[in-house]
């Protein structure tokens, strides 16, 4: 209707929730490991934190999708990869809600619970130590959210630059809303994993499939039958 590819409207919504979920758990980390720096320093390590994350969205992006545009095998790997990203997702969906609420009054600089202190549980740490831990998270998740939205994109080469871009604005200008609004509704998260283990098991398929020849069979929202007549 309208002119309107359906397929390209489920795309997009599938690119803005991942985006939304792993701008999200990304600041959320960056502000468990500034948590327990000295007020003076958590500022300049969150800001290290945001900014570095923004420049390797740029980075993977730029060779992330040619990657994945060379065959099945390629697909494959990042398919596994995401298959990591739901346990390291589910994982830091199990966090305290202590622990993730010293992450929120971290990034806003608050104290939101009225304990006379923010983020005041957190175990102290230096600058040195916490900036280490912000770049190593930053250069996994910041991949693992360029492959996740390459994957929900399919073939749709407007989704995928939308959401490349969206998911740098939202590091760089929002993370911090987004973790609060994380921290609030939880069940964002549960959705956010849940669609990116179905974008997962989806490049999976779709990776198998190119290196058998595409011979497997159609499989509801994996792959259609038009598709798998279309390709024979």
């Amino acid at each position: 209707m309208f002119g309107i590819d359906p397929s390209f409207i489920s795309s997009l919504l599938q690119v803005i929730m991942i985006d939304l979920v792993l701008a999200g758990d990304n600041a959320i980390v960056i502000g468990l490991a500034a948590a327990g720096l000295p007020p003076e320093l958590r500022k300049r390590a969150i800001m290290i934190g945001i900014l570095a994350a923004t420049l390797m969205r740029i980075f993977f992006a730029l060779i992330t999708t040619q990657l994945l545009s060379l065959g099945g095998g390629l697909l494959i790997a990042g398919g596994v990869l995401l298959l990591w990203v739901c346990w390291k997702m589910y994982r830091e969906l199990s966090v305290s809600h202590e622990d993730e609420h010293g992450a929120t009054e971290a990034l806003s600089d608050s104290d939101t619970n009225a304990d006379g202190t923010v983020a005041g549980g957190a175990p102290r740490k230096t600058l040195r130590q916490a900036t280490t831990q912000i770049i190593i998270a930053d250069v996994s998740m910041s991949l693992d959210n360029v492959l996740a939205v390459a994957g929900a994109a399919q073939h749709h080469i407007e989704a995928l630059i939308f959401g490349l871009a969206l998911s740098v604005v939202m590091m760089g200008f929002a993370a911090t809303f987004i973790a609060r609004l994380l921290h609030r509704f939880r069940w964002i998260g549960w959705v956010g994993l849940i669609l990116i283990l179905y974008v997962a098991v989806k490049m999976l398929y779709e990776g198998a499939d190119q290196l058998m020849g595409h011979t497997l069979p159609a499989i509801p929202l994996i792959k259609s039958a038009a598709a798998a007549v279309f390709l024979h």
